[in-house]
C-alpha cells in the first residue's frame, strides 16, 4: 500500500478537483454559441443581438457568439448537432428541431406578445379585399419552414378553402419577411403573407408605404417564437440565461433598448405543449415527415 504524507493527499486531491472542473461542462463552456432564424437580413439579425449578447455576457459570464445561418434548415441542423448552443426560432422551426433531435430540444423562453402572434396578408392590387380574392393570383409566402410567412398562413388558407397549390397561379417563397414586403411593393406578385411583427417595424421606420401596400386580412393568434437550447446544454448555464431573459425589464433604460430591439415586452417562460397546434398544423399540410 503507498502511504502519502498529509500535504501529498492534499496535493493529489487539489489536483483531481482541478482536473474535474476543467473536463465539466461548466468550464468545458466559454463561448455560448447562438443563432437565428434568417427571416431578415444577417446584418439586420445582428444589430438586433448586439446588445442582448452584451447583456448575456454579463450575466454569465462568458463569450456570446451571434453567428447567422444561410437558412431555417441550418438552424434546426446547428442546434441539434452541438454547432450551436441557442437559437431563435419560430414554432415550425421549434417544431422541426424537436422532432429530428427525438424531443431534446428545450423551449427556454418568448416574449409575451408570441403567445398571440398573428400574419398579414398584403397587396397593392385593389381588387383584392379578402382571402378568397387570391384565387387565379401570384402569391408569394417567406421561407417554407417559416411559421408566420408559410405554415400558419397556408392553413387559414385552407380552412378558408384555397389551396395555394391549385388555386393561385403562382406561388413563390421570398425566404425572407421583408423580402416578400419588397416583392409586394415591387409588383413582383399581386399579394403576399409575413408576420405582424416585423410589418410594424417596416411601417413605423418609413420603409414601407401602407397606404400603397395594405393589409387586408389578419390571422388568428398563434404561438410562434421562442429562444430554444439542447436539453444537454449544463442546467447552471441554462438557469442564468432563462433568469437573464426574465429578468429584462421595460423600466430600465438599457433593459429597454434591448426589448425594443427584440420587438417585446417582455420575455416570459415558454414549454413545448404550447407548439402542438404548429406541430398538428404542419402535420396536416404535409410540411412534416
Amino acid at each position: 500500500m503507498i502511504r502519502y504524507s498529509v500535504s501529498q493527499f492534499r496535493a493529489l486531491m487539489a489536483a483531481a478537483l482541478a482536473t474535474l472542473a476543467m473536463s465539466s461542462p461548466v468550464h468545458a463552456q466559454q463561448v455560448l454559441r447562438v443563432s437565428a432564424i434568417p427571416d431578415e437580413a444577417p446584418t439586420e439579425l445582428q444589430r438586433k443581438f448586439k446588445p442582448l449578447g452584451n447583456y448575456l455576457e454579463q450575466k454569465l459570464g462568458m463569450k456570446v457568439e451571434f453567428t447567422p445561418v444561410t437558412d431555417y434548415a441550418a438552424s434546426v441542423e446547428g442546434l441539434i448537432n452541438n454547432k450551436l448552443d441557442m437559437v431563435w426560432f419560430g414554432g415550425f422551426t421549434f417544431v422541426q428541431a424537436n422532432v429530428r433531435s427525438g424531443g431534446k430540444i428545450i423551449p427556454l423562453v418568448q416574449r409575451e406578445e408570441d403567445e398571440k402572434f398573428k400574419s398579414v396578408f398584403i397587396t397593392t392590387d385593389k381588387s383584392i379585399t379578402k382571402l378568397g380574392d387570391l384565387k387565379g393570383k401570384n402569391f408569394s409566402f417567406g421561407s417554407e419552414s417559416s411559421t408566420s410567412g408559410h405554415l400558419m398562413p397556408r392553413s387559414y388558407l385552407l380552412a378558408a378553402k384555397i389551396n395555394p397549390d391549385t388555386d393561385m397561379k403562382r406561388v413563390a417563397f421570398s425566404g425572407a419577411h421583408d423580402a416578400t414586403v419588397a416583392a409586394v411593393s415591387g409588383g413582383k406578385v399581386d399579394a403576399g403573407v409575413l408576420n405582424i411583427s416585423v410589418w410594424e417595424k417596416l411601417v413605423a421606420a418609413g420603409k414601407v408605404n401602407p397606404q400603397q401596400v395594405r393589409v387586408f386580412y389578419t390571422t388568428p393568434g398563434y404561438y410562434d417564437y421562442n429562444w430554444s437550447v439542447r436539453s444537454d446544454m449544463n442546467p447552471v448555464v441554462r438557469k442564468k440565461l432563462s433568469d437573464a431573459f426574465l429578468a429584462l425589464d421595460a423600466n430600465n433604460p438599457q433593459d429597454k433598448e434591448i426589448l425594443e430591439l427584440q420587438r417585446a415586452t417582455r420575455f416570459i417562460p415558454t414549454k413545448a405543449e404550447n407548439y402542438a397546434a404548429i406541430e398538428t398544423a404542419a402535420r396536416n399540410a404535409g410540411l412534416l415527415k
